[in-house]
């Protein structure tokens, strides 16, 4: 079985770092990394020089290159492919679906897989990544995108007919996260 693992999360609850771990642990995947694709489109078109610029572009802008990336992910051919992505994108317009109808469907996801942390672990990470443009957020707000994840990720899983999973992700325990989502998708391979 061929696998298309879309792991999701608000920014700051580890994701990547998970997604790392479980790369290690599924021999032959390969990782892509929704925004940097869709940042090497915008960049092509002249439309962003950081990659955080891309939550700046209108929606319609950030429509375009999602539906870019979203065909270019899919057209890949590995037996497993891990999809790091995000489930909304904080605009100035408001919250905008990373994930809608077009692009999940374009995608075909077998599994999605959201991680999460506290919003202390959160503020925490965000507050020490200097690789990032991260806007500041409080605990409330980080409380709303949580539950606003789970929502968006119900969603998805209702418009392709893929299971999810919930993993969550505390400090210092990422490899124990991926080894979860490793389980479940061996299970599922077989």
């Amino acid at each position: 079985m061929n696998l298309r693992v879309v792991v999701v999360g608000i920014p700051g609850v580890g994701k990547t770092t998970v997604v790392t771990n479980l790369l290690e642990r599924m021999k032959g995947g390969r990782l892509v990394t929704f925004g940097s694709v869709m940042f090497e489109e915008a960049q092509r078109k002249k439309w962003a020089k950081h990659r955080d610029d891309l939550r700046k572009l209108t929606v319609e802008r950030q429509k375009v290159l999602q539906r870019m990336a979203a065909a270019k992910i899919s057209r890949m051919k590995e037996k497993t492919v891990i999809v790091d992505t995000h489930l909304f994108v904080r605009t100035m317009e408001g919250f905008w679906p990373g994930l809608p109808f077009e692009v999940v469907r374009a995608l075909r996801p077998t599994h999605l897989i959201l991680v999460e942390a506290t919003p202390e672990e959160i503020a925490e990470r965000r507050e020490g990544d200097r690789e990032r443009y991260r806007d500041a957020v409080s605990e409330g707000e980080l409380h709303e995108e949580l539950g606003l994840a789970r929502s968006f990720l119900a969603v998805s899983s209702t418009l392709t007919g893929a299971p999810m999973l919930i993993v969550k992700n505390s400090q210092g325990e990422a490899e124990g996260a991926a080894e979860e989502i490793s389980v479940m998708l061996r299970k599922a391979a077989t």
